[in-house]
């Protein structure tokens, strides 16, 4: 099963890549890779593994040896982010209560054939920049027009729409 990849630079911006990378099974969080090892257009690069989810969501966690699932006490922060069910929609002036710990199912710190998706982080700049290497995700987005622009539009429009005024009412 190939591995949804993403590539992200200290810029912010984030590169896709889905490929069947047989050499990432096994490695753990936080270890460090070769850019040539996922594709030899990334010769020269570093990465480190940030993070991954499996196929049903789970994140893997630091603390959580091996490859399987477990159910651990959380605090807020990674595998924790929102608030219990219980709490409602009330408005509470504290998001996240304090002192408040849940149990939650996260996975091991391995990567397996269960994982899906792999976040990596660049350590090291490689020859080529990553703009470079995957040209097709670097376009720009589509601008929008102004509003006057569209106002023009919407004229032009009405104009060609109205027809002749032939017909006689009844």
């Amino acid at each position: 099963m190939p591995f949804k990849i993403n590539i992200s630079e200290k810029t912010g911006k984030t590169y896709k890549l889905e490929l069947e990378a047989e050499g990432l099974v096994g490695k753990e969080l936080h270890d460090k890779i070769l850019g040539r090892d996922l594709l030899p257009d990334l010769e020269g690069y570093e990465l480190e593994i940030r993070g991954t989810s499996d196929k049903s969501g789970f994140t893997s966690h630091e603390n959580v040896p091996e490859t399987g699932l477990k159910r651990i006490l959380l605090s807020y922060g990674k595998a924790m982010r929102r608030r219990t069910r219980r709490e409602g929609k009330k408005k509470i002036s504290n998001p996240k209560p304090k002192g408040l710990r849940l149990k939650r199912t996260v996975r091991g710190k391995t990567i397996s054939p269960e994982i899906v998706q792999i976040n990596l982080n660049v350590l090291k700049q490689g020859i080529k920049p990553l703009s470079e290497v995957f040209p097709e995700q670097n376009r720009e987005k589509e601008t929008r027009p102004s509003d006057a622009e569209l106002e023009n539009r919407r004229s032009d429009v009405n104009l060609k729409e109205t027809p002749p005024s032939d017909a006689e009412p009844k």
